[in-house]
């Protein structure tokens, strides 16, 4: 992994806005979304209610981010820093892809959850009805508890990702994490 001291190229290095602003956005949709379905059964029903139709609303709201992510970020002329091929390198870059596959696998469990539960999801109060038959409740039950589980998956990944910047930043001191700082100055 090559290190850079402070105030090198590397440091200088920054991330376009809008795949700042993406990034961040990502992160704090991906806290909510966590946070809500984890506390919503400690609240009564009318505020549980609520909870789990923004759960649902910012859940479309996080598809759409991550579609969005997905298109700017391949975009051409679009600047991605090249890791190296060391082994810390393949694992960071495997880590991203790994992230991204498991945010795509949570918004689809998340439509499945709802409509193998024989529910229209509601998106704001607006309704959005299964185009799929009916399902047994074991098979909701068996979608739910796999969209749980994955949620928590990404939850301790993206910690591990989050713990990696941290790392990066006061014990490498490399501008890894700078380059997705939404403050601060664009080389």
């Amino acid at each position: 992994m090559a290190v850079s001291p402070p105030g090198t190229a590397l440091d200088a290095a920054r991330h376009d806005h809008t795949t700042i602003a993406l990034h961040w956005l990502t992160a704090l949709l991906v806290i909510v979304q966590f946070a809500l379905a984890e506390t919503w059964d400690f609240f009564p029903r009318p505020d549980r209610h609520l909870m789990i139709v923004g759960h649902m609303s910012f859940g479309i709201v996080l598809t759409l981010v991550i579609l969005l992510r997905l298109l700017w970020r391949n975009q051409s002329g679009r600047r991605l820093f090249e890791t190296g091929s060391d082994l810390f390198d393949r694992l960071a870059k495997g880590m991203h892809y790994l992230l991204y596959v498991l945010l795509g696998a949570e918004i689809v469990l998340g439509f499945l959850t709802r409509w193998t539960g024989n529910q229209a999801i509601s998106f704001f109060g607006l309704l959005i009805p299964s185009p799929f038959g009916h399902f047994s409740r074991a098979t909701g039950d068996a979608v739910d508890e796999i969209h749980d589980l994955n949620a928590w998956l990404i939850m301790i990944l993206a910690g591990g990702h989050a713990l990696a910047a941290l790392y990066h930043h006061y014990l490498l001191r490399d501008g890894v994490l700078r380059r997705m700082l939404p403050w601060g100055k664009r080389a």
